[in-house]
């Protein structure tokens, strides 16, 4: 028994030991360690802030907010995603391409490189670049001297030479990727095969509803005098432009209808002293005008007025007299016209109609 109690003790000796030993080194390590202290607002260095929250005082002024630089307002800009389309543009009657460009493109350059790429392509291409800082879509042409990010390329799919063809589109996608290749530049190019079919159901549309209206002035004795006639029409309002016709024009400059020479020769302002002529020939062009039966009702007042000053007589075509009746039908086909093209989502007279029935 007394030896068990002698080996009880020497244990709990060597336990104790032990414990005070591991204590020792402990306070050892804590001593040789330096303590970490926080360190004031005021001993950081330039340009680091405190982690943790700072309330506000009240009564304190807030700091004055700092302007972006003009460097960070253009790289900003660069990555503004622009609206969808021009508005100029329509995807009924456009093939669209928007073009993404790495740096900005100066507009004359590229309508310029455009114009070398795309020569030979049947349909009218229209370009378009957005303004970063207008925040809008401007039309490019070879005078523009604006840079920009974003650029659009429409190609018209449909005129009154026929819809836009499968050779169009590819010859235009070919352009397009070498001349981004050119200026580092990403095209988003649509199906061709699409547009293609979209291009042709379009153009029987307006091959359906494309219609002209004329009627002829003709002398019934002496031919027309060119200066009474010229005092006549610009008297109405109408006025002689280049293509050697007169044209009633409305307050955009549109022409509503059109007033010809009925022999080969045109209207040349110089030469309208010595100009005689067996008749004229008025027209209308109904789907680029706004309110068909209006223009129609106006040219037929202008031609009466010219056959009772000129001594001439309205006829048709086959010079049989346009009386009231042959009016009447005409207006009724207008306005059966003209209700399909809004029906189909083409206002008259419009500058989407005008750009397909041209």
């Amino acid at each position: 028994m007394g030896l068990v109690g002698v080996g009880g003790v020497v244990v709990v000796g060597i336990f104790a030991f032990n414990k005070w030993q591991e204590r020792k080194q402990r306070k050892a390590i804590e001593a040789a360690t330096p303590a970490v202290q926080e360190p004031v607002l005021s001993e950081l260095p330039a340009g680091v802030l405190k982690p943790d929250r700072v309330e506000p005082v009240i009564g304190s002024e807030p700091a004055p907010r700092v302007p972006p630089s003009a460097k960070t307002v253009k790289e900003a800009s660069a990555r503004r995603v622009p609206p969808l389309l021009p508005s100029e543009v329509d995807e009924r009657a456009d093939w669209v391409v928007r073009i993404e460009s790495i740096e900005p493109v100066v507009a004359g350059r590229l309508w310029q490189a455009a114009a070398q790429q795309l020569d030979g392509i049947a349909k009218p291409v229209r370009w378009f670049g957005f303004s970063d800082s207008d925040n809008r879509w401007e039309v490019v042409g070879p005078n523009s001297g604006g840079t920009y990010h974003w650029v659009c390329a429409a190609l018209q799919l449909v005129d009154r030479r026929g819809p836009a063809s499968d050779a169009d589109l590819a010859r235009l996608t070919d352009g397009l990727q070498h001349m981004c290749d050119i200026f580092m530049a990403i095209p988003s190019l649509p199906a061709r095969g699409e547009s293609v079919a979209q291009a042709a159901e379009l153009d029987r549309f307006c091959a359906g509803v494309d219609i002209q209206i004329g009627v002829n002035v003709v002398a019934r004795d002496l031919p027309f005098a060119g200066t009474k006639l010229r005092g006549l029409a610009e008297a109405a309002g109408l006025e002689l432009l280049t293509d050697g016709c007169f044209h009633a024009l409305d307050e955009t400059g549109n022409s509503q209808f059109v007033l010809s020479n009925l022999e080969s020769s045109v209207f040349v302002a110089e030469e309208m002293r010595s100009l005689a002529t067996q008749g004229v020939t008025l027209s209308v062009d109904v789907p680029r005008v706004a309110d068909g039966v209006k223009t129609f009702d106006r040219m037929m007042a202008l031609a009466q007025q010219l056959a009772e000053a000129l001594n001439g007589a309205v006829v048709d075509d086959n010079r049989s007299p346009f009386g009231e009746k042959a009016a009447g039908l005409i207006r009724a086909q207008i306005e059966q016209y003209q209700g399909q093209m809004a029906e189909y989502g083409i206002a008259p007279g419009s500058p989407l109609a005008r750009r397909l029935f041209s």
